[in-house]
């Protein structure tokens, strides 16, 4: 199972008996129609399944989550993004308007 992504982040999810950049070539050629348009193409993500049912159970998983946050979360967590964020080190939250109070704490 992949996922392939293009320019105008479109994502496309597929199965395939070949290595998943020998299928990525074949859709980059324009051998596939549905991915013909919007080339090129780039694997962002691809999993390995011992037989075809269990390929084609994830494969429609995946496209039943319609791009909504499972679906992000899995592309995230596939590329290792954090989206900026980091770990955030003794920091406090004191709203969009802190009171003096707040203010003169932070100050010591």
């Amino acid at each position: 199972m992949y996922i392939i992504t293009n320019h105008a982040s479109r994502y496309y999810v597929g199965i395939t008996k070949l290595q998943p950049l020998d299928r990525l070539k074949r859709h980059n050629n324009g051998d596939v129609y549905s991915t013909r348009w919007g080339r090129p193409w780039a694997l962002v993500h691809s999993e390995s399944f011992r037989n075809y049912a269990e390929a084609r159970a994830r494969e429609k998983q995946i496209k039943s989550w319609h791009g909504g946050n499972a679906f992000k979360k899995l592309l995230t967590s596939a590329a290792g993004s954090s989206k900026g964020r980091t770990w955030d080190f003794g920091s406090q939250y004191e709203g969009s308007i802190p009171s003096p109070a707040a203010l003169a704490k932070t100050k010591h």
